[in-house]
């Protein structure tokens, strides 16, 4: 009986580890690999296949089916999701006919609470957490491109099934793709929700890059606050780093080039939807959850819904 995988979403993130997965299983009798996407996107791979550039190669990946009917799709074993994450409920909504009660749902979304909001909707499924570092972008329908030499994935679940989990550990490294199945998966998950919370909010209420929140003594002085502000919240949720959590998230934070930005910033620029309340306002709720200050989380959730509105 093949294994049937569904890649919801096919931008940067589903697009690279998704032709990764097609690429690798285009003639295999036991796997087979689903995209579901739309539009132009869509249609210039239903055309031609998806085109991954990355630093080592390019190559044209043809899934089983790329399709925008999860009717010509029907029931899956694991569906890999890549969406933002404020069309998330919607998109569960849309993929149930791909679902039954065996179904397991791996999101690659940023946001610390993803899983959780899944399982509200899904609460039969095996729904592990997942996390994704790499740099990758849809350059043009049918294009998406991979930059900067990481691409490390990150998944498991605290009370997933132990087969279930080795068995996509061993699917996804086949593929080629830099595949961690970590036992603290929370805590990987939470520790790159800190700095892309932090660096998103912050980055789109200065409206500057990331190292540019370093350069200024206001700038430096609000990223240290909001540091303090997102790790007491984090602790509160049970989660054990070590000590220097923030200090090797200002490093990291050093290390990125001048002319970058976040993702959300880019948003809020082209004014486009952005992931405010799932990077931003989540942590003034978990903060009053466990009775948390977050004064400043507050002051710049306030003043990027304002400046969405007028959008």
């Amino acid at each position: 009986m093949k294994t049937k995988i569904l890649i919801v979403g096919l931008g940067g993130v589903g697009g690279y580890y998704g032709g990764l997965l097609a690429k690798c299983y285009k003639n295999d009798p036991e796997v087979d690999i689903y995209f579901l996407a739309r539009g132009e996107h869509l249609k210039k791979v239903q055309e031609n296949g998806l085109k991954i550039i990355t630093e080592n190669e390019s190559f044209i990946a043809h899934p089983t089916l790329a399709t925008d009917n999860v009717l010509e799709i029907g029931k899956v074993d694991y569906v890999i999701m890549t969406t933002k994450s404020y069309d998330l409920e919607s998109t569960i909504q849309q993929i149930i006919p791909c679902i039954d009660e065996k179904t397991v749902i791996l999101p690659l979304l940023n946001g610390a609470d993803i899983s959780s909001r899944i399982r509200n909707i899904l609460p039969e499924n095996e729904v592990w957490e997942g996390c994704v570092y790499i740099v990758g972008r849809l350059n043009e329908p049918g294009v998406v491109e991979s930059s900067g030499g990481v691409h490390d994935l990150f998944f498991g679940a605290e009370k997933g099934s132990n087969d279930l989990l080795l068995f996509m550990n061993t699917i996804l490294k086949d593929a080629g793709i830099k595949a961690n199945l970590r036992e603290d998966i929370r805590m990987v998950i939470w520790r790159k929700f800190i700095f892309i919370s932090v660096t998103a909010s912050l980055t789109s209420y200065f409206n500057v890059g990331f190292r540019d929140l370093l350069t200024d003594v206001e700038r430096k002085a609000t990223t240290m606050a909001f540091l303090n502000e997102v790790t007491n919240v984090a602790v509160a949720e049970g989660i054990h780093f070590d000590s220097d959590i923030i200090e090797t998230t200002v490093r990291h934070i050093e290390r990125l080039p001048f002319e970058t930005t976040s993702s959300m910033h880019s948003d809020f620029r082209a004014g486009r939807n952005a992931e405010l309340e799932t990077l931003t306002q989540i942590v003034i709720k978990l903060g009053k959850k466990y009775g948390i200050k977050t004064p400043l989380y507050k002051k710049v959730f306030e003043s990027l819904s304002l400046k969405k509105k007028k959008k």
